[in-house]
């Protein structure tokens, strides 16, 4: 199998973030595999890349389109595979895609660029040399109640993820769990023009939020338990 698998991390905000690599391995491309095609002909349009080959792979579909990405690599195509913001397979669809290709006995290599969980973290002014990932928590159930007791014993730094319209359910639940005094981290819009970090205990956090409509994308990062 003489093709290769790229995966290529995007700007999450400012355009000016890519990298020279990431620009290069694009516009090399035979094929670029993309969560939402709409969303990436518009960075690509940016960038002046227009690729022979956009095509579709998200969640719904990712089985699928894993199948003839690992037929495009055996006819030795350049294959590109990006998310809509940040590092693929973080969060976001790739995983099987990844799994399939290294499956199949093809190659499969990463051009690095900007992602929301680690520049949050770096922002927070929390403990860093300790610290773990935890995406986005189940938005209800008995699965949410159990990543919640886990997420309240982690000695470690946690990083979350959060949609807007679930944010301040999703810190006062912190709260409840972890108590109002954990010191905690809230970005929002990272690397856009309106970047903003809300920083401290979480009650005095969730006093703030509760006075803004949360809108964009936001990252909630966790001080571990004592």
């Amino acid at each position: 199998m003489t093709g290769r698998l790229t995966l290529v991390g995007t700007p999450i905000g400012n355009l000016a973030d890519i990298s020279e690599r990431a620009r290069r391995t694009l516009a090399a491309a035979d094929v670029i595999c993309a969560e939402d095609t709409r969303r990436t002909r518009r960075l690509l349009t940016a960038y002046d890349i227009h690729p022979p080959l956009l095509v579709s792979v998200r969640e719904h579909n990712e089985q699928g389109q894993a199948a003839r990405v690992v037929r495009w690599l055996a006819e030795g195509r350049a294959v590109v595979y990006v998310t809509d913001a940040g590092m693929p397979v973080l969060s976001d669809p790739g995983e099987r895609l990844v799994r399939a290709v290294i499956g199949a006995g093809g190659a499969v290599t990463v051009a690095p660029g900007p992602d929301a969980a680690t520049s949050a973290l770096l922002l927070s002014g929390l403990p860093m040399t300790r610290w773990c990932f935890e995406g986005f928590l189940p938005v209800k159930g008995r699965a949410r109640q159990q990543r919640l007791a886990v997420i309240a014993a982690e000695t470690r730094t946690i990083v979350l993820f959060e949609a807007p319209h679930r944010l301040r359910r999703t810190v006062t639940e912190l709260a409840g769990v972890l108590g109002p005094e954990r010191p905690v981290a809230v970005a929002n819009d990272l690397s856009k023009r309106y970047e903003r970090v809300w920083r401290g205990q979480i009650g005095a956090v969730l006093a703030e939020l509760e006075a803004i409509e949360p809108r964009g994308e936001f990252v909630v990062v966790l001080a571990g338990a004592a």
